[in-house]
Formats: structure tokens, sequence, C-alpha cells
């Protein structure tokens, strides 16, 4: 099982081979999370997740997506029960979202919210510039739940990492986001190893110049290895017995 990977956060359908990266996944045994950013793209994601054992297909409605696509919150809500996974969601308070803010609090709120009401669920969560924001809604919305908040490529400082883990959340880090000195020293200092997936992001994040792919996810076992002194063996079955905690 050691040489399995985990890409925990990947947009699978904005690659334009779409179902042939859904097959390949399985294929090689990627364990996948394909995220979306509106719950109208969830459907297909599901079908095609659907028929495979190693890809999963998360419901989201990505807060820089807010300002357009706000109004799909309500289908939203009624696909979230067919679900177990959510993705992704979350706050955006960069520069070009900022004006959002109050849009993509509301609906950051009806998603926790109904995430509250059912079966619990596994959250892939964006937090650009808004971590601790993002923190005090999961605190307040979440706690005693039973639902699991995985923080996609932190960004936050010190005292959020150390705040964000004393709420149980999970990170998930790709090799781009490990290569800042600043976030290796956060991890290392305030993140359990425990509590790490490894993710991509792709195809928002590269690997060698290119777009990358869930089998980059190679690079972010390596980076998860460097910044806690691991072998690459090692950490490459810690993510796997985190990833079998997290879904049980």
């Amino acid at each position: 099982m050691s040489d399995k990977l985990v890409d925990f956060h990947c947009h699978l359908d904005l690659f334009p081979d779409f179902e042939a990266k859904v097959r390949e996944c399985d294929d090689l045994g990627i364990f996948t999370l394909a995220v979306t950013t509106t719950p109208r793209a969830w459907r297909r994601n599901e079908e095609l997740a659907s028929k495979t054992r190693h890809v999963r297909a998360a419901l989201g409605l990505h807060p820089q997506l807010v300002a357009s696509n706000g109004r799909e919150i309500d289908l939203f809500e009624k696909l979230l029960p067919l679900t177990r996974y959510v993705g992704e969601v979350g706050l955006d308070a960069g520069p070009r979202f900022f004006r959002s803010m109050p849009q993509q609090r509301e609906v950051f709120g009806r998603i926790l919210d109904a995430c509250v009401s059912g079966e619990p669920k596994i959250l892939s969560v964006h937090s650009v510039r808004a971590t601790t924001e993002v923190l005090d809604m999961v605190e307040r919305r979440l706690a005693g739940s039973g639902n699991q908040v995985v923080l996609h490529w932190f960004s936050g400082t010190r005292s959020e990492a150390r705040r964000a883990v004393e709420l149980g959340c999970w990170f998930s880090v790709n090799a781009q986001m490990m290569a800042k000195p600043k976030s290796k020293e956060i991890f290392a200092a305030e993140v359990p190893l425990e509590k790490v997936l490894t993710e991509t992001d792709g195809p928002f994040s590269e690997t060698n110049g290119k777009s990358s792919t869930p089998s980059n996810a190679r690079e972010s076992v390596m980076a998860f290895a460097a910044a806690y002194g691991l072998s690459h063996a090692d950490a490459s079955s810690q993510v796997l017995e985190n990833l079998r905690t997290l879904v049980g």
C-alpha cells in the first residue's frame, strides 16, 4: 500500500480530458477527491466517480464563483444528502473577490448549516486571506457535529494553524505550497503529521512548469516528507493511514 498516492483536492473536471483523468486515477490506484466549483458540475463528476474504486466526487460552490453562481446554493442544499464529500467551499478575501465577501459569508454559512442538519460530511475548505473567519464559522457552526474539515492549501499564520489543529481540522498539502520555507516551518511546528493529507489542486498548481495532475501527488508526498524529516516511504504510509482514519 505504501506506493499508493492520495490527491485529496483536484479539479478533475477542469482538465480537457476529464473522463480519461478519472479512469487514469482509478487505473493507477490514486485515491482522488474530485472537487467541484459549482453544484451543477457535481452530477457528472458523481456519475463518473461512482464507477470507480479510487475516485470520489465532492459537491462544491467555490467562493470565487459566489458572485456569479451564488444562487446555486439552493441546488447545493438539495444535492447535499446524496454525497459524503463537500468541496470546494469556503471564503476568499483576496483583492479580486473581496467585494463578494458578504455573499460568500452567507453562502458558506448555509453550507455549514446544511452539513449539520444531515449525516456528517468531509469538507475540503478554501480560506485565502480569510483563515480566522473560516475557523470562526467552523467553530460556531460545526462544533460537535461530527463533520470533518480539511483545510486545502493552507496559507494562514502559525497561530491560525495552531487554532485549526485545536478545532480538529485536517490539512491537505501540495508541493507548490510546501516549497515556501514559511509553510514548512508552520507545519513542522504546529501541525501533527497525523493530520496531513496530500493534494495537487490540479490544474491550478504546477509541477515542472505544467499543470499538476493527480500523479504529481508523488511530489506532494516528497514535500510532506521534507517538512517533517521523514523518508518517502514513511511519509507515503503516513498519508495513507491518515486517509483511512479520516474516511473511516
